[in-house]
């Protein structure tokens, strides 16, 4: 019998990831994604829960390029505005690039 480490977002207890470097990454997207949605909410009273969680993990999720524009580099964002839009569903906050991992099964006790 196999064993299969896989490890679990403290933020996000629905994904597994087969890399703790991956899960980590995901956490502190999802930190910053938090964190965002409540300086919006703040900014922005009138949009409503869903709306100000959706802008949070998209701008969390593309960071970087909001980095550059906030360092006097405007033109960064029309990666963006030419980029296909990405629908941001609430359980599926995952990034892009990461392949979905199969659900693990409980390790059978020792004999």
């Amino acid at each position: 019998m196999a064993v299969e480490v896989v490890y679990r977002s403290s933020r996000d207890l629905e994904r597994l990831f087969m890399d703790k470097a991956e899960a980590d990454r995901h956490d502190k997207m999802l930190e910053l994604a938090e964190m965002l949605s409540e300086v919006l909410q703040k900014a922005v009273p009138s949009l409503n829960e869903q709306q100000v969680e959706e802008v949070g993990i998209y701008m969390a999720k593309n960071r970087d390029v909001f980095a550059k524009a906030f360092k006097s580099q405007p033109d960064a964002l029309s990666e963006l505005i030419n980029a296909p839009a990405e629908v941001v569903e609430k359980d599926a906050a995952a990034e892009p690039e990461e392949a979905p991992v199969k659900p693990v099964k409980a390790a059978k006790a020792a004999k």
